[in-house]
């Protein structure tokens, strides 16, 4: 209730205004966009089945966009016109057992009518039917000769989703009705070539039916317990009868309608995790629906809240406005479907990468910093959430299992913890880090709401963040970082009995640290003799102990952020009064752009590259060929005007960089560039929005609009219903991998929001690049 609340109170009065449309500039009225303005952006139209993910073996993610809110961990489709059994209620829903998205239901509350006077069932496929998806809220009319039935479906909590049903009587005469829904459980998951028992079983209650389940600890497909339940409750008094795994609940009475009269009836369904959370949302249950217009109203404030403050920035590019502001809104819809409340050893709200997803139901460190810095605008209280949520988990000098690696964020967090830390959990991840982004999202958030608390409170753990790169990340303590891997269990392997350092995996984990897991420039073996290849070195700490694993490889990007990120750092001491501080980062970064500049740039090609270290020896990895890294000294406005110049020409060569879909991760002309294999050639939207800010930094606006432009006319279904991706192949713009990603939709909101609205970048500007 606290959020809902929060929603109302902040901007109330324009709020009001806003919800009819109408707000006031300069004292005039004019037009402010609202739900009604962006229906059915995106296709949540399903037909769940035990089968949820996609026929195409490459990828693990949900055949069928859905709908959720307000970090609720289930979702709800939108019928299927030509799929009867879809009618009349909302497909699903869809609900995350844990770690994994399953399908629980086909149609869980399906309405069913029947006229009294004639005994005739109404049919819904024979209404005439629409669908519309608003931000916020699903929506069905049917429209049969005497009746019109309206659904509509929102959230009220994070962890329910309220049903209105109006009846209304189209007819000058009394209408009476006999009202019932019918829904079933699937109870089976569909893995590979097997199926999953889910082990669940319907009980009826005095208001409904509920979901009961068993404990279930399928780590790769699916984790409950006892305690979790999906509860259905009705207004109206019900008897409920149960057949196996289908149930109906009847109204004790019927419905009379009077001539042209209406009237509504309200359905809840929850999905908790445990006793507790059953208690709270039942206690509120009388609350829904006594006051479910209330909640409507709330409900449609807060999304034309969402919908002002994401298209209020857009000025430029005003032919093309409405175009660029629906991406906009389909990217505010993708990244609030993704938002997960606290649940499990989750300790405070954040944005998954995509709850579509087998793998993506978790909190990465480098996707929640860019998923923090889109949402700061239109809710900033997320936003810091979203960012608290790793902190909660930054290792501390007292930590039980790695206290050498204090200050360090790691990888990945889920709702169950690892082996090492007492869960049973496979996805956690401590064997790396992610690049140094943290202080730019915090700063991202200060810039929008100015809580210098929320900066006096992350600030300490940023610099410990950032001191942790230098000490377990430097191998050869020159002040360069390089990407590496932790001391972990995964990272040994016994040889002849002894345990020794198994060098696949670290390489492999320091790969997953750059962000970029199969980049060309991580090929173990190197490309040509002077190459010696990716190998693994130890970081000791003074008393000699191994605290860690660097490759021989010192990456330009990993140091851009460095440099970037004592920007940031710089620009909060100077708001938080440590001026000592605002010297340390400033003669830091002084010499940091020195170096990086000389070292990691290679004149002949016009272009920044990755160094290898071996010994005294270093080489610059140009023979690797060009890659996204190559462009982060201008995002963090380190390089030099003369050697951005050359990137720019490099970026805008339409045999390098500038293809179809622009940016992608490896040069078109490397040999080894790879148009749909992950990060050896498609578009990762977070690349190519620093490589588009990096070339505004330095002026080259024109050039900027240009690519930016084309990643939103040439992306697949972006500005038609279709789901927005984990990233696109460069030659034709088509998508790949995983749908409805957060990363990739937090990118092109703040394109939205800098390029095509304030011309400002989200680059550190406490360091200038020109002399």
């Amino acid at each position: 209730m606290k959020k809902l609340i929060k929603y109302v109170v902040v901007g109330c009065a324009s709020l009001i205004l806003c919800f009819c449309g109408i707000m006031l500039t300069h004292g005039k009225a004019v037009h402010a966009d609202t739900i009604n303005d962006y229906p059915n952006l995106l296709n949540v139209g399903g037909n769940p089945t035990k089968h949820i993910y996609s026929a195409n073996k490459d990828v693990s993610t949900n055949k069928y966009s859905h709908f959720s809110d307000l970090g609720a961990w289930h979702g709800y489709y939108q019928p299927i016109k030509r799929v009867a059994s879809t009618l009349g209620g909302f497909p699903g829903p869809m609900i995350i057992a844990e770690e994994y998205p399953v399908n629980l239901s086909h149609q869980l509350s399906q309405l069913n009518l029947v006229n009294r006077k004639t005994g005739k069932k109404y049919s819904f496929k024979n209404a005439k039917a629409t669908f519309t998806s608003y931000p916020g809220r699903l929506n069905q009319i049917y429209t049969f000769k005497d009746l019109e039935v309206t659904l509509n479906l929102i959230f009220t909590s994070n962890r329910t989703a309220l049903i209105q049903t109006t009846l209304k009587n189209r007819t000058e005469q009394p209408l009476d009705l006999k009202c019932a829904w019918t829904g079933d459980i699937i109870n089976k998951l569909r893995a590979g070539e097997k199926d999953i028992s889910l082990k669940q079983h319907l009980v009826a209650t005095n208001d409904g039916v509920q979901v009961a389940f068993q404990k279930v600890r399928n780590d790769n497909y699916y984790m409950t317990t006892d305690q979790n339940k999906v509860t259905v409750a009705y207004s109206r008094p019900v008897t409920t009868t149960i057949t196996g795994n289908q149930y109906k609940s009847s109204m004790k009475d019927s419905i009379s309608l009077a001539a042209k009269g209406t009237t509504d009836l309200y359905t809840v369904e929850s999905y908790v995790f445990n006793t507790a959370e059953q208690a709270k949302e039942t206690a509120n249950y009388q609350d829904y629906f006594t006051n479910a217009k209330q909640y409507f109203e709330k409900n449609a404030a807060r999304w034309n809240n969402y919908i002002n403050k994401a298209v209020s920035s857009d000025q430029k590019n005003v032919k093309k406005k409405e175009k660029r502001d629906r991406v906009a809104i389909k990217s505010v819809e993708t990244l609030i479907n993704n938002w997960m409340s606290p649940a499990g050893a989750l300790k405070h709200d954040g944005i998954v990468p995509s709850m579509s997803d087998q793998w993506f139901v978790g909190l990465w460190a480098w996707d929640s910093w860019k998923e923090a810095s889109a949402v700061a605008e239109i809710d900033p209280t997320l936003a810091e959430n979203t960012i608290r949520a790793l902190f909660d988990y930054q290792i501390q000098t007292s930590d039980k299992v790695r206290p050498q690696d204090s200050g360090m964020i790691p990888d990945a967090i889920f709702y169950n913890k690892n082996k090492e830390r007492g869960g049973d959990g496979i996805n956690w991840n401590e064997r790396n880090s992610k690049p140094p982004l943290a202080a730019w999202a915090v700063w991202q958030v200060y810039q929008q709401n100015h809580d210098k608390q929320f900066l006096a409170e992350m600030y300490p753990k940023l610099v410990a963040y950032h001191n942790w790169w230098y000490t377990n990340r430097d191998f050869n303590k020159n002040g360069l970082a390089e990407y590496g891997a932790t001391v972990d269990p995964l990272h040994f392997k016994k040889v002849k009995g002894k345990k020794k350092p198994d060098t696949k995996a670290i390489i492999l984990a320091s790969a997953w640290e750059s962000g970029m897991d199969n980049a060309v420039r991580f090929d173990a073996k190197g490309i040509g003799k002077a190459d010696k290849g990716v190998k693994i070195r130890e970081n000791k700490n003074s008393d000699g102990k191994v605290v860690g694993y660097s490759i021989n490889q010192e990456s330009v990007d990993l140091n851009a952020y460095l440099y970037a990120e004592k920007g940031y750092l710089t620009l909060m001491a100077k708001v938080l009064e440590k001026q000592d501080d605002v010297t340390k980062y400033t003669t830091e970064a002084t010499n940091l752009k020195k170096v990086i500049n000389q070292d990691f740039y290679d004149q002949k090609t016009g272009f920044y590259y990755d160094r290898q270290v071996n010994g005294k020896q270093s080489m610059l990895l140009s023979n690797r060929g060009k890659g996204t890294e190559g462009w982060i000294p201008l995002w963090a406005n380190l390089a030099t005007t003369s050697h951005a110049k050359g990137v720019e020409k490099v970026m805008m060569n339409k045999k390098m960089f500038n293809t179809y879909m622009p940016l992608p991760t490896t040069s078109r002309d490397n040999k080894k560039f790879t148009a749909t294999k992950y990060w050896r050639g498609p578009v990762w939207l977070d690349q190519a929005m620093f490589g588009v800010e990096g070339l505004q930094n330095y002026g080259y606006t024109k050039d900027a609009l240009t690519l930016t432009d084309k990643l939103f006319d040439h992306a697949q279904g972006l500005n038609g219903t279709g789901p927005i991706r984990e990233n696109y192949n460069p030659l034709n713009g088509n998508g790949l991998n995983s749908m409805n990603f957060s990363w990739s939709s937090s990118v092109y909101y703040m394109l939205h929001h800098n390029i095509y609205g304030t011309g400002k970048t989200s680059s550190q500007t406490a360091f200038n690049h020109r002399p």
